[in-house]
């Protein structure tokens, strides 16, 4: 079925959305690094295999072929290197090296997508990508006194990585619509989720507050996940990766509702900016894509 690339806007707007809470489960949760790896992994991977199974069980041998192609062992790669990254740089970095860092991921979707597709981000995606940046630059580290624990190089180093694997799934997704998506994301979150599991052992896996991170990754995760990798399938990886950094300015509002650490007036500021220039960037879509639609000549029916 076609679909039009608004589709692919407002799916990827509903995933970014439905993930924003993810940082606040983490907060009650009270876990350590590898034990949200791996908690988070095995349940996200389990709900999204299970909905394959359910979803997909007339069509599991050719996925299976599918996901054996390299295509697929590529996102299935790409996934479970996001998950480790993001979680081992929030543990050894500064936070807001590896968030600002994670914020490049429209950046390498439409540098990999004129790379590999031969597609070509639109120039409003451009300075739409530069104003959130600059959102994100001052709500992270606008913010006084900035932590200084941990190394500032692998937190930019952990974070580049997750934005490139995001970036490389979501292109390489949107180039092979053969691969199934639920298979694909759900493996690699198994892989995380059992390298976490190894790291942290199975004696420590109860402590912290199961159900926060059992919310997280048995709903939040899989729901987004798959809504964002879906998306970008109509339309350009980039305005995913756009969409996706909703959560940094709005998960402190979460953690503000749910633990009363209210966010600094940079981190409203620079929010207020991310979030401005994401509305008028989708308008201008909109709007763009209604004239694209209103040019194309109509059928003569007269006879």
């Amino acid at each position: 079925m076609t679909r039009s690339p608004t589709f692919g806007i407002i799916l990827a707007l509903f995933g970014a959305l439905v993930i924003t809470p993810d940082t606040l489960l983490m907060r009650w949760s009270e876990m350590n690094g590898s034990q949200m790896v791996a908690w988070r992994g095995l349940l996200m991977g389990s709900a999204m295999l299970l909905a394959w199974l359910i979803f997909r069980r007339r069509h599991l041998q050719s996925d299976l072929r599918a996901i054996a192609c390299g295509a697929g062992l590529l996102v299935v790669l790409c996934q479970a290197c996001n998950a480790s990254l993001f979680a081992i740089g929030i543990a050894v970095a500064p936070v807001s090296v590896v968030l600002f860092s994670v914020a490049t991921v429209p950046i390498f979707a439409a540098l990999l997508s004129r790379m590999l597709l031969g597609e070509t981000a639109h120039w409003t995606t451009w300075i739409a990508t530069a104003a959130v940046l600059a959102g994100i630059g001052v709500a992270v580290f606008g913010t006084a006194p900035a932590q200084t624990t941990g190394s500032p190089l692998l937190g930019a180093l952990t974070g580049l990585g997750v934005a490139m694997c995001l970036a490389l799934s979501f292109v390489t997704i949107r180039a092979n619509a053969q691969l199934p998506i639920l298979l694909v994301v759900g493996g690699g979150a198994t892989l995380a989720g059992l390298a976490g599991l190894a790291w942290t052992g199975t004696s420590a896996m109860i402590e912290g507050h199961v159900w926060a991170i059992a919310l997280a990754g048995g709903l939040v995760l899989p729901v987004s996940f798959f809504s964002l990798s879906l998306a970008s399938r109509y339309t350009h990886p980039s305005n995913v990766g756009l969409l996706m950094l909703l959560e940094t300015v709005l998960g402190p509002i979460w953690i503000w509702a749910g633990t009363a650490v209210a966010p600094t007036p940079a981190m409203l500021s620079g929010g207020t900016i991310v979030i401005v220039s994401l509305a008028l960037y989708l308008w201008h879509t909109g709007q763009r894509q209604v004239r694209a639609r209103q040019s194309v000549p109509t059928p003569d029916n007269t006879v």
